[in-house]
């Protein structure tokens, strides 16, 4: 899958050095950069926003590491859980024909938020991504 233009031009979407070198300690098993995504909020609502469905694109980056599953949209966390944490079983992960759909609960990560989020990476590694989680949470 081609990488993004804003990320062959500028490196929009780039993994930010310093989480990159804390990931690479960890062991990177599997990664890829600067590629398009969005994320879906389905009646969702947190302190100061409410949307019933909103959808967003961004450039992001998705990591497997041998101690958690890193999504970065824009340079930001997205999604940030080691495989040791009961979270990582909550999210609905799945493959939807070019992209790694990862859907949960807001309220996973912030108590103070509801509805649903779903992040779509578009990667052609969404096959070895799935794979890797799987096996990694099974140990």
């Amino acid at each position: 899958m081609p990488k993004s233009l804003l990320y062959r031009l500028f490196g929009v979407g780039r993994i930010p050095k310093l989480i990159g070198d804390r990931l690479r300690m960890e062991g990177i098993v599997v990664a890829d950069e600067g590629i398009p995504g969005s994320v879906t909020y389905r009646d969702f609502r947190a302190p100061g926003r409410y949307s019933s469905w909103r959808k967003q694109a961004f450039i992001g980056s998705v990591v497997v590491t041998n101690i958690r599953l890193v999504a970065l949209m824009s340079g930001r966390f997205a999604i940030d859980v080691p495989f040791t944490d009961e979270r990582i079983r909550r999210l609905q992960m799945s493959r939807e024909r070019d992209s790694l759909l990862i859907k949960f609960d807001a309220s996973l990560f912030h108590d103070d938020w509801s509805g649903t989020l779903e992040y779509r990476y578009r990667t052609s590694q969404a096959a070895e991504v799935l794979k890797w989680i799987h096996e990694l949470t099974q140990t």
